[in-house]
C-alpha cells in the first residue's frame, strides 16, 4: 500500500473475523477509536462485532505490505461508521452473487412496495 493510503473505509463486520500480518513497512491500525502503530512482523486479529471497527493506514513514507486473512463468512454485513452506510453481501462457492450498499438511515418497512 502506497504512503498516505488507507486499506479500505473504516468498517466492522457482523460475521467475518480478520487477521492482518504486516509483511513489510509500518503504519497505523485504526481500531475501536484508537490509532495503534503497526510494523513488520506484527500480527493483528480483529473479531467480528460493532466494538471493532478497523482500518489500516500507511502513515509512513515507504510502501506498507500486509497479508489479510479472513473467515469469509457469508452472508455478511459490514457497517461504515464514518459515513453512516452498510454493505450486505452474499457469496456462493466463493463468487459474490449479491451486494447492496445503503445508508443506515434509510430504513424501509418490511412490507414497503409489496402487494
Amino acid at each position: 500500500m502506497a504512503p498516505g493510503k488507507r486499506s479500505c473505509p473504516y468498517h466492522f463486520h457482523h460475521a467475518q473475523e480478520e487477521m492482518f500480518v504486516i509483511i513489510e513497512g509500518e503504519g497505523s491500525l485504526r481500531v475501536a477509536g484508537e490509532m495503534l502503530p503497526i510494523r513488520t512482523g506484527d500480527i493483528v486479529f480483529i473479531p467480528a462485532g460493532s466494538e471493532y471497527p478497523h482500518q489500516i493506514i500507511n502513515t509512513s513514507q515507504a510502501p506498507l505490505k500486509y497479508l489479510s486473512i479472513s473467515t469469509r463468512e457469508t452472508p455478511e454485513v459490514c457497517e461504515y461508521p464514518d459515513s453512516g452506510k452498510y454493505q450486505a453481501m452474499v457469496s456462493v462457492q466463493g463468487t459474490r452473487v449479491f451486494t447492496a450498499n445503503q445508508r443506515t438511515t434509510e430504513n424501509l418497512d418490511y412490507w414497503e412496495g409489496e402487494p
